[in-house]
């Protein structure tokens, strides 16, 4: 199997566990939930990949950050629960399973599972957006949506979408139902990795807001802030996020 092939069915495979727990612990506290939802992502992911990529290292949100990473041509970029609090509150499908590959420099392949959308979005074979004739629309978190964002929403006229997970967010882009996602709260690689690594083969914009390129497997793994848009758009949002 390539390595498009399994990034896609690991994030499958991990976001079927994932709703079984959501079964399995329905009853449960929301702290039992999501400790038991990401351990059980992680686990899994963490051992297919020792056995399906031997060679290769991994960075994942749940486990510890080995430097062997720094010194390794291919790393697995991985989110086991992307969305903790949207997984953990039953019904909601805003949530998703990200699993990237980084190899020399560039993400090669990634997949987004949305497991309550019974949709995985994976590199290379993904369809371009629809076009949307309407006011752009700016997705945002339904908690505390970033000035940023706003600002953009002011100039471009548009309108607010609320939505839990960086994945889900990236992967409404993709799938037509928002226009502009913009970031600037503070992020890991593991945030991001996977949906930018599908969002660029549906032809998506990505950057630093700055309009810099996005930059993985760095000793630190932070990475506070992104722009993933409409090509069309992404001149008038980097106008308003600050690039030169």
């Amino acid at each position: 199997m390539n390595d498009h092939g399994l990034a896609a069915r690991l994030a499958t495979r991990a976001g079927d566990l994932l709703l079984d727990v959501r079964a399995e612990f329905a009853d449960a506290s929301v702290d039992e939930r999501k400790a038991a939802g990401d351990k059980r992502s992680h686990d899994f992911l963490t051992a297919e990949l020792a056995e399906q990529r031997p060679g290769d290292a991994v960075l994942s949100e749940e486990g510890a950050d080995d430097p062997v990473r720094l010194r390794s041509q291919r790393v697995w970029i991985v989110d086991p629960l992307d969305g903790t609090r949207e997984f953990s509150e039953l019904g909601r499908d805003d949530w998703a399973v990200h699993v990237a590959l980084w190899q020399s420099g560039e993400l090669v392949a990634g997949a987004v599972a949305l497991p309550a959308q019974n949709t995985t979005l994976a590199t290379p074979d993904v369809a371009a957006p629809m076009r949307f004739d309407g006011p752009p629309r700016i997705v945002v978190s339904r908690t505390r949506p970033p000035a940023i964002a706003l600002a953009v929403r002011d100039k471009l006229g548009g309108t607010l979408v609320e939505m839990g997970s960086a994945g889900a967010k990236v992967a409404s882009l993709i799938q037509g139902f928002s226009d502009v996602y913009v970031h600037a709260g503070g992020q890991y690689e593991w945030d991001s990795a996977a949906p930018v690594a599908v969002a660029r083969a549906a032809g998506l914009h990505c950057s630093r807001i700055d309009g810099s390129p996005l930059v993985y497997n760095r000793d630190d793994p932070t990475l506070p802030d992104l722009v993933v848009c409409r090509p069309e758009l992404a001149e008038a949002v980097l106008a308003v996020t600050g690039a030169e």
